[in-house]
């Protein structure tokens, strides 16, 4: 896991946005995470308007539904023992979109599929157009009993759209972290369970990228909701690949699953059903989680 401390911004070609200027005042002490300012310097140098959109539509970086749910969800039983095994794939999306300056994000279209389809030229029958299509289903619907939620289409309304879930401000008391996995993704592989420790916060906001042309973040918190998150070391062993890597990951657990809908997909990958185990999920690379510092009250 990137998290406050563990990587700065510095010398990448992001330090000099105003994504990365935002983040520094917003999340001090918190540094930009590799993975994001990665995302940050892939959107081009540009600014446009509602009627020119070539410097977006050349992007064409549709992020990819991976197969792999099975892999991306886990059952937790207290804490989970080092030395456990572990067959594990995360896929890689086929290519992580960029994160748009948030004066251009403002000027593309998002809410309406029709415009988003004209504007990027894609297909109404296509299969980015039926990905794009879920994306917004998902962030246009209520939300469930006792989550909050929202979609952002630049980062500044991202950290913005969690701190205000966590209740705080421009004060420090917010961190930021993503899991440390290679773009490429974590490849199927024998792992070993090195380490699971649990976030140190009482509060925390998961923010994964959605498919569309360019980043679109699903936040979502609970406010009743027990909700777990912790940090998992993995190290590949063995296999007909030899040694695989070591990684750290990030992953939230729902402690209560009473209120969910029994035909949730976790609960088939799982074999489970409400009410029952714990339902936890890894996120992906360029996904951030938010967290409060458990010394702090809203």
């Amino acid at each position: 896991m990137v998290a406050a401390g563990a990587t700065i911004v510095h010398g990448h070609s992001a330090s000099n946005t105003p994504a990365a200027q935002f983040w520094e005042q917003a999340l001090p002490g918190s540094p930009m995470p590799d993975a994001i300012a990665d995302l940050v310097r892939k959107a081009p140098h540009c600014r446009i308007t509602q009627q020119q959109y070539q410097c977006v539509r050349a992007l064409r970086l549709y992020m990819q539904l991976a197969d792999g749910g099975r892999d991306r969800h886990l059952l937790q039983h207290g804490t989970a023992p080092s030395g456990q095994h572990h067959d594990a794939l995360l896929p890689a999306e086929a290519e992580p979109a960029a994160i748009l300056p948030h004066d251009v994000a403002l000027n593309v279209p998002f809410s309406n599929l029709d415009d988003v389809l004209s504007t990027f030229s894609i297909p109404s029958a296509s299969d980015d157009a039926a990905r794009f299509r879920d994306t917004l289903t998902r962030c246009q619907a209520p939300p469930l009993a006792g989550v909050v939620k929202s979609c952002s289409t630049s980062l500044e309304a991202t950290v913005q759209a969690a701190m205000r879930f966590l209740g705080t401000d421009h004060d420090g008391v917010t961190m930021a972290a993503t899991p440390e996995i290679p773009r490429a993704g974590l490849p199927r592989h024998p792992y070993v369970v090195q380490a699971v420790t649990q976030l140190a916060s009482d509060k925390y906001v998961s923010c994964h990228v959605m498919p569309f042309p360019y980043a679109v973040y699903l936040c979502h918190t609970t406010r009743k909701e027990p909700y777990g998150g912790f940090k998992v070391w993995l190290r590949g062993v063995g296999g007909d690949a030899g040694e695989g890597p070591e990684v750290s990951l990030l992953a939230f657990c729902h402690m209560d699953t009473s209120g969910w809908n029994p035909a949730h997909p976790a609960f088939e990958v799982l074999h489970t059903r409400p009410g029952g185990s714990p339902v936890c999920h890894f996120t992906t690379y360029g996904s951030l989680a938010f967290v409060r510092k458990a010394s702090t009250r809203a």
